[in-house]
């Protein structure tokens, strides 16, 4: 069952000076930053709030480390803005499962790691009235380091 909105993605060609945006427009602090070498980005998360499950809600800020990542791709195709939203779950292999037997196609066959050390996967736009949509389970608290 999904439970809350666990992040929006934010594609951006800057990375330092999307932060910088939005630290100082709304005073949101960087929780976590890494790069995913599988994905092409690097990225970094700015909690918003924390939710009544355990979890949080963040802005995730993508920023491709190559032309072929496929958030390099869609910013030459849409240009920066939002890229996808994600949805927190306890459950994401048994969710994407769910979602799958009612027709949409899932991009993972299983679920790949991702910020902070949680599993994901998504689903496709085409299948979610054009909106990239993204299912995630949080790592265990502790389970990461903040940077």
């Amino acid at each position: 069952m999904l439970t809350r909105i666990d992040h929006i993605g934010i594609a951006c060609r800057d990375l330092d000076k999307t932060v910088e945006f939005y630290r100082a427009t709304y005073g949101f602090e960087v929780f976590h930053s890494e790069v995913n070498e599988e994905q092409g980005v690097r990225e970094a998360m700015l909690k918003i709030n924390d939710t009544g499950d355990g979890g949080a809600s963040y802005l995730q800020l993508l920023e491709p480390t190559r032309p072929d990542s496929t958030v390099a791709k869609w910013l030459e195709k849409n240009g920066e803005g939002v890229h996808h939203i994600a949805f927190g779950t306890a459950d994401v292999d048994g969710d994407a499962e769910a979602i799958r037997s009612k027709g949409v196609r899932v991009l993972y066959e299983q679920p790949r790691i991702g910020s902070m050390g949680s599993r994901i996967t998504f689903l496709h736009p085409k299948d979610c009235g054009g909106v990239l949509t993204e299912l995630v389970t949080s790592a265990e608290p502790g389970a990461h380091e903040e940077h």
